[in-house]
């Protein structure tokens, strides 16, 4: 379902999920003269911070999702685990995107897989796996080095075991709590890039320029943009973005993360989509006319697209845990933005905010 006209300033768009990136929604959505409520499993949520109205209750619930979309124009969600059905609950009573299509598709890695797969794109070796005697099937034929990956739920590292030899499948297997996963071979690749794609409720698509990213720890740690890729290498990845985008029939934002691999021609694998804002286009709120946010809010709103050219050359760095500590020295940096997420306890691994150093476009 589509909206008929522009929802005007004024409406309301809820958001399922109230993080950073609800967070950074909802502040660009104030920048349009529209408001956000938001809906998290627990209290005290960062985006509570800068919304109108907020919601407390667990995602299956879906007698509180519905009640919930019932105060809204139009509902988005900023992380891919909404359960399905609770977004079928929400579609009784308002828009809903982008379309839960896209979100079945990225909560299962199998299901992206076959389906990235299945439009001609290039993807990492892969094999279902259902059981022990399936993955010791499995890395007969996607030989280790290899990823074991639980099909739902995995993020930031988690969720997934390494497989060096033929002999580890076993302890992988259990250190994965011997969930329904995937094997996937791992990819020799020169670099890690992605791009972030917005298409509209018409079909209209716009690209932001490809951004290079560097993990540590299975975390993205950085995004460099512009990526040290060709021309021609950076339309490839475009088009990828749009052919997947159209499939889904896709509104919003839509990351998609690649593999550059090497050889005597440089191409392109998938590894992975996210049906919303991403940590990878943190950048574009300091480089860009009109950010990831903002563009993600136009589209599900029925508003035109904003402009997606890069003014300025820039380097997105994640505060990780105690990373934090340091936002004096960042705070005076010069051409440094700095994003704090609003979260009361730094802890390994969390992601507690941003900064963006731009420079100069090349």
């Amino acid at each position: 379902m589509m909206n008929d006209e522009p929802l005007p300033p004024g409406s309301t768009i809820g958001i399922l999920g109230g993080g950073q990136l609800g967070r950074m929604l909802s502040v660009a959505a104030s920048r349009l003269g529209l408001r956000t409520h938001i809906y998290n499993d627990t209290p005290g949520a960062p985006a509570f911070d800068v919304a109108v109205d907020t919601a407390v209750g667990a995602y299956d619930d879906l007698d509180a999702v519905a009640r919930f979309a019932e105060r809204v124009d139009v509902v988005t969600c900023e992380f891919e685990n909404v359960p399905a059905m609770a977004l079928e609950a929400a579609r009784r009573t308002a828009y809903v995107f982008p379309p839960v299509k896209s979100f079945e598709i990225a909560q299962d890695r199998l299901a992206e897989k076959d389906f990235i797969s299945g439009l001609g794109i290039a993807v990492a070796p892969y094999a279902p796996v259902e059981t022990l005697a399936d993955l010791k099937d499995a890395v007969l034929r996607v030989p280790p080095p290899a990823l074991l990956k639980t099909r739902r739920f995995g993020y930031d590292g988690k969720g997934q075991a390494g497989i060096h030899t033929l002999c580890g499948a076993e302890s992988a297997w259990e250190s994965i709590g011997e969930a329904p996963a995937i094997l996937e071979g791992m990819v020799a690749f020169e670099r890690e890039v992605s791009v972030i794609a917005v298409r509209s409720q018409d079909g209209g698509m716009r690209y932001y320029d490809v951004v290079e990213n560097v993990h540590k720890g299975g975390i993205l740690y950085t995004s460099t943009v512009p990526a040290n890729i060709t021309s021609v290498l950076e339309t490839e990845a475009q088009a990828i973005a749009g052919k997947i985008a159209e499939a889904l029939g896709h509104v919003g934002v839509l990351a998609v993360e690649m593999f550059q691999t090497g050889g005597a021609g440089p191409s392109l694998a998938v590894n992975e989509i996210a049906p919303r804002v991403h940590n990878s286009g943190h950048w574009t709120q300091d480089a860009c006319l009109v950010s990831q946010f903002e563009n993600h809010v136009r589209a599900i709103c029925g508003w035109p697209l904003g402009d997606v050219a890069r003014h300025s050359d820039a380097v997105m760095t994640n505060l990780i845990g105690d990373d934090v500590d340091a936002w004096r020295q960042d705070a005076a940096e010069p051409r440094t933005a700095l994003h704090l997420y609003g979260k009361s306890e730094a802890r390994p691994g969390r992601k507690m905010g941003h900064v963006t150093r731009i420079a100069p476009k090349a």
